[in-house]
Order: C-alpha cells, then structure tokens, then sequence
C-alpha cells in the first residue's frame, strides 16, 4: 500500500476527540493515540467514521 500524503494527514482528525491521527507502521491504518483507536485505510482511502475505528490490539473495547 502507498503511505499517505503528509499533507492529508496534517488535515486529518480524529472523529471522536478531533486530535492528531498518526499512520500504523505498516500504513494500513491510522492511530489514534488518544483514543487509543485504529482507522482503516482501505484502497487509500481512510474510513474515518466514528463507527469504523477498532480498539488498538489487545486494547478492552469497552475502556478503563
């Protein structure tokens, strides 16, 4: 997969708390660090919705 462009990500937010989204090492995905949330990047595309995020691994779904 192609990384994404430094300047999308410098435009690209969180969802839910609107903070910074940093891509996964493997650019598949981006991280919230917040939220401690992963977005997916399918095609090159980021599926930024709310509902789209999955808990970072080995991360409890439900929070603290």
């Amino acid at each position: 997969m192609a990384s994404l462009e430094s300047w999308l990500l410098d435009i690209l937010a969180c969802p839910r708390c609107h903070g910074k989204v940093e891509p996964t090492p493997e650019q598949d995905g981006l991280v919230c660090p917040s939220c401690r949330v992963v977005y997916p990047v399918e095609d090159g595309i980021p599926q930024m919705l709310p509902d789209a995020g999955k808990p970072l691994s080995g991360e409890d779904p439900a929070g603290p």
